[in-house]
């Protein structure tokens, strides 16, 4: 290489000024690089403002001289050439300011950081691993995700299961252990609380200071790359939390960083995040631009994660600390642009919007003026639901609303169901303990609302714990009560969650219409009284349907009838009143003929068992030729036909 081309070119500084240099972290940073026979590290930094800059590290007794950064161009890009390789060395850039203040920064674009409390960067390359996942992204690229099954497991990786001396698991034991367990309970994805260098352990990594460098809390950024391989070799996605909104203000990271706001708003009253104490990334400049969407394309392309789930969209919709709505143009360019970007980096790329608002469009393409998102959050659905669950079931008659209202809206946009970790912290108990009633009734409410989560249009996200029966809310010092396995209850709890999403993933019309009203009709949506709900989720053919109950009261029914589309046989195909699940067995046993008498606005009926907080799925009984197509019988054809050759 020769030794101009360890500078960059004038074409690549006017890109990352512009906003447009999407792989700025191939610049910036430390970069161990060949010159001819000799190999260099290349130190890169952005600060505009600075009087001078200095590399000060271990190497060097943390003493700068002799160690100055040289500034390359006008806006204020600095670079240091070190004629060794400084692999593994400890450092950050010693920036004197202008109005006299020395301050030490680490590096924005390190891939690697020391363990907290520690704050220097590492000089560290990520370039080494070899992967195994080809297989995966190939399949990955023949997917239709709108119609696909879809069940998020999240995870906080430093509270699921810890070591008995309360030391966190690294990423190579939580492959181990983590994947196997996912796979085991038919999760489709892991998502996992956000990843980036973070100082304090109680921000979850939403506050985080190093946007490329994996934390060092679990391990060395292969071993995430090798946490992330074992999830694609075992048929599960990982999507990432991801927070391009806001960053924390610790004095080493990009708050202030070369003695002005270069990374955030000048302007104080849009800087200051008030809700978080963080600062709002300046998303109008384009070198912030660049940095952040480089980083996407840095996870995408360096850790081969399958997604993005965006944290707090609302905050770059609309200005943070306005008195009422106020839409923020420079978030909303933002957000289109990068999608636009992502999308056209890996289409198969999923972005997901946690947006509180009612902002349209969030998941119509770009090209037909929305911002982009694959999908968007329901979270009207999710506030709904847990107020409607709270709420005593002698009361349910007064909101009888909470449930049916989602269905005006749920196909304006590509939703997500979303019970996340939010909803089961600070003081608002887990899922299981939200429920009103007695032990039993709570287990049976949970096992309810699951189930009718899993029939609601929409793909399905939850926060662990969910599917051992947590009593107590998320400890995030904590690791799991994965004692309460030991009880008959949370034992059948968790055995109903397998078979549920077992259930889920092999019938159609559960997930292949998600996101068109065609894939949804309502029997009865005005049973107020005995708060019973029923529904049809219906698969792209014609006969392919299933019918669904939800009893939200304790009482229950011995012939309850609904209104069918179609005459003849049904048969109860899942019901959540199982002996094995904690159930009473006030089940359909026998096959439920259809009665051409008309009802709920359909020209037959039925006849059923609903048993007190009950969820059902209702199937057809369909026939022999009815039933062709199915696997095992094509597979019986042809050994009939073996047969008959001889």
């Amino acid at each position: 290489m020769a030794v101009n081309t360890l500078f960059p070119t004038d074409f690549q500084l006017h890109l990352f000024h512009e906003g447009n240099l999407f792989q700025s972290h191939q610049l910036f940073g430390a970069h161990i690089l060949r010159n001819s026979e000799k190999v260099v590290t290349r130190f890169c930094v952005w600060a505009p403002n600075a009087l001078k800059v200095r590399l000060v590290g271990d190497f060097n007794g943390w003493n700068g001289e002799g160690y100055d950064l040289q500034r390359i161009n006008k806006e204020g890009v600095w670079i240091l050439i070190v004629n060794h390789d400084m692999d593994g060395s400890l450092y950050k850039y010693e920036i004197f300011t202008a109005n006299g203040e020395r301050i030490l920064k680490a590096d924005p674009f390190a891939f690697f950081s020391e363990l907290r409390p520690n704050t220097a960067s590492i000089v560290y390359s990520i370039k080494n691993y070899k992967w195994k996942d080809n297989l995966w992204i190939q399949q990955r690229e023949k997917r239709n995700i709108l119609s696909e099954p879809e069940i998020i497991y999240e995870v906080h990786l430093g509270s699921w299961k810890k070591h008995s001396n309360g030391e966190f698991l690294s990423y190579k034991e939580l492959a181990s252990e983590l994947i196997p367990y996912v796979v085991e309970h038919g999760f489709t994805h892991i998502e996992l609380l956000p990843l980036i260098e973070h100082p304090l352990d109680i921000s979850w990594g939403y506050q985080g200071t190093g946007y490329f460098s994996a934390t060092s809390r679990y391990g060395k950024p292969e071993d995430l790359m090798y946490f992330v391989d074992q999830c694609h070799q075992n048929g599960i996605g990982v999507i990432l939390d991801w927070v391009p909104g806001h960053f924390c203000k610790d004095a080493h990271g990009l708050y202030n960083f070369d003695g002005t706001h270069i990374y955030s708003y000048s302007n104080e009253s849009d800087r200051e995040n008030l809700v978080w104490g963080t600062a709002n990334f300046d998303l109008g400049k384009g070198e912030v631009q660049s940095f952040l969407i480089s980083n996407a394309f840095f996870w995408m392309e360096y850790f081969h994660v399958d997604g993005f789930r965006m944290d707090a969209v609302a905050n770059i919709i609309y200005w943070p600390n306005a008195a009422e709505k106020q839409e923020n143009p420079m978030g909303l360019s933002f957000l289109k642009k990068l999608n636009k970007e992502v999308h056209d980096f890996d289409p198969t790329f999923l972005m997901i919007g946690e947006d509180s608002t009612d902002f349209p469009n969030v998941t119509a393409p770009v090209h037909y003026g929305g911002l982009g998102f694959d999908y968007k959050w329901n979270m009207g659905w999710m506030n709904d639901i847990l107020e409607y669950v709270e709420t005593p079931p002698y009361s349910r008659s007064s909101v009888h609303s909470k449930v049916t209202f989602s269905l005006f809206y749920a196909f304006s946009e590509n939703f997500m169901l979303p019970i996340s970790h939010d909803e089961v912290v600070h003081g608002k108990k887990s899922l299981l303990d939200k429920m009103p009633g007695d032990y039993w009734e709570k287990f049976a409410q949970l096992r309810l609302l699951l189930g009718f989560m899993f029939a609601h249009p929409g793909k399905k996200h939850l926060f662990m714990g969910f599917e051992i029966g947590q009593f107590s809310e998320w400890k995030d010092k904590e690791q799991l009560d994965w004692h309460l396995l030991d009880y008959d209850m949370h034992q059948k709890v968790n055995k109903y969650v397998k078979q549920l999403t077992k259930f889920y993933k092999r019938s159609k019309p559960l997930y292949e219409l998600d996101h068109i009203q065609n894939g949804f009709e309502w029997i009865d949506a005005n049973n107020q009284e005995q708060s019973i709900f029923s529904f049809i989720r219906k698969g792209k053919t014609a006969d392919d349907f299933l019918i669904i109950l939800c009893n939200f009261t304790g009482i229950g029914y011995s012939d309850y009838k609904i209104g069918v589309p179609v005459l003849g046989e049904f048969r109860e195909a899942f019901s959540s009143d199982l002996e094995e699940y904690g159930g009473a067995s006030n089940v359909n046993k026998k096959t439920i003929r259809a009665l051409e008498e008309p009802f709920h606005s359909n020209p037959f009926s039925i006849e059923v068992v609903i048993p007190p907080y009950g969820f059902q799925i209702i199937r057809k009984v369909k026939k022999r030729k009815e039933r062709l197509g199915n696997g095992k019988e094509k597979v019986r054809s042809h050994v009939i036909s073996r047969r008959e050759r001889k």
